[in-house]
């Protein structure tokens, strides 16, 4: 019977394992040296912050494992044998027939910051967790560096427990490399309203540690002192390229695929965050560590393992957060910077924390993205508008069709078509007004 072993127990590893056991009876085996069980990785500020428990964060019993017969190991991989075909493990030698690599992601860290300082570190693992709750024991004040999505996961964290925190952020405001200035301006403002100091333009310089090694304070690019107990270095995260650096498996910054996520080696293949794509499908970039991508990748090379060989093709970008209760979606291209031929449409309400934004094509009116904080939308109702290439005329008018709360949409999609109007008189779109709509509208630009 054909053995697959999987190195990585996280969403493109699990659901490759659970697909390939819809499809055959082959042999599946997955190795995880992080949990022995799968959990949801998003679900790990809320342990901290005592929403959850760890179990709460498995989706599945510990029995549904030997009910489908995937065999799960908690062991480290050490090595590679290509050539045999087997992996060395801390406990014992593995056979495999065809190898998935799944082995994730690893936090970035500085080279200017000594990593042996107690109290400096990242957050992506469940190990990293558990070291953040020693970490933090006790203390009062807290800097995180690196203003991107677990930047903002670990300040809502640390907030959560009454620890102080500054927020160093480089760009002029929050993940200012990827918001459109009002978007980031929106949640910038919000965080120092959740009780979050915002330094902006500011990089870590120096972190400062006392005769036990630890951190005592830091110092910034501008020279500034700020005392503190605890250094959260969020700073993006990297392929985990470790287990393939010394074989034959060509990688650059990720494991190289090609369209299928195979590798330069045969039978061996790669999927999710480790990954990077050779030729990167149409509209996406080479390396997109993204929950949905990865569950994607492993749909995909459950489908090529079991006989039926299947491109990796995802469909229009999506993707989601939260800082802290606002809300985040966007759907297709929203670029930080418009290019050649592109348009924008953008209405905001900074008061409740809301905003859209519609990006289209200048010269067929198609959309192309769509930006929302603080409204959550139906993803189906915006991918089918961007798939189909309706133009933005046609998305305004039916916008509500993507609301999930229609009973108080009204207010904001007669304000956002207001607004469309008196950009563009020469193409304006009717719009059904009642009196505490008209109020709502006068409200918001007056």
């Amino acid at each position: 019977m054909k053995h697959i072993v999987i190195v990585g127990n996280g969403i493109a590893g699990i659901t490759a394992a659970r697909h390939i056991r819809k499809l055959s009876d082959y042999k599946i085996t997955v190795i995880s040296s992080e949990s022995k069980y799968f959990f949801s990785r998003t679900a790990l500020m809320y342990i901290y912050m005592g929403q959850m428990k760890y179990e709460h964060t498995k989706p599945y019993e510990n029995w549904f494992w030997e009910k489908n017969r995937i065999e799960l190991k908690y062991d480290k991989v050490e090595s590679i044998n290509i050539e045999r075909k087997n992996l060395q493990l801390t406990k014992e030698l593995l056979e495999y027939d065809q190898l998935i690599l799944a082995t994730g992601s690893n936090y970035n860290t500085l080279p200017n910051i000594n990593p042996d300082i107690k109290g400096v570190q990242g957050l992506y693992h469940l190990q990293d967790l558990e070291k953040l709750e020693e970490n933090t024991k006790n203390i009062k004040k807290a800097v995180v560096v690196g203003g991107g999505l677990i930047g903002v996961e670990l300040a809502e964290m640390l907030i959560s427990r009454n620890i102080e925190v500054t927020f160093l952020i480089r760009e002029d405001a929050f993940w200012g490399n990827v918001l459109p200035i009002e978007e980031a301006n929106i949640v910038t403002q919000h965080l120092a309203k959740m009780g979050v100091k915002v330094l902006i333009n500011t990089e870590l310089k120096e972190v400062h540690s006392s005769v036990n090694q630890r951190v005592v304070s830091i110092l910034t690019s501008k020279d500034e002192k700020k005392d503190c107990e605890f250094v959260g270095l969020t700073i993006g995260v990297s392929p985990n390229i470790d287990l393939v650096k010394n074989t034959s498996i060509e990688s650059q910054k990720g494991i190289l695929v090609n369209e299928y996520l195979k590798t330069s080696e045969p039978d061996i293949y790669a999927i999710g965050d480790c990954v990077e794509h050779r030729n990167p499908p149409s509209g996406r970039k080479a390396i997109e560590q993204i929950w949905y991508s990865g569950k994607l990748m492993g749909e995909t090379v459950a489908k090529s393992i079991c006989g039926s060989l299947t491109k990796y093709e995802p469909d229009i970008f999506y993707n989601s957060a939260k800082f802290f209760e606002i809300e985040y979606q966007v759907y297709g291209k929203i670029a930080q910077i418009l290019v050649a031929n592109e348009r924008t449409f953008y209405w905001g309400n900074a008061e409740n924390n809301q905003c859209i934004r519609i990006n289209y094509d200048a010269e067929s009116n198609s959309v192309i993205g769509i930006h929302a904080l603080g409204i959550r939308l139906r993803q189906a109702t915006c991918e089918k508008w961007i798939r189909d290439k309706n133009t933005i005329q046609h998305v305004l008018v039916h916008f509500e069709d993507a609301n999930f709360n229609p009973e108080f949409s009204k207010p904001f999609i007669n304000a956002m078509l207001e607004k469309y109007n008196l950009e563009y008189p020469e193409k304006p779109i009717l719009i059904k007004k009642n009196k505490s709509i008209t109020n709502f509208i006068s409200k918001i630009f007056n």
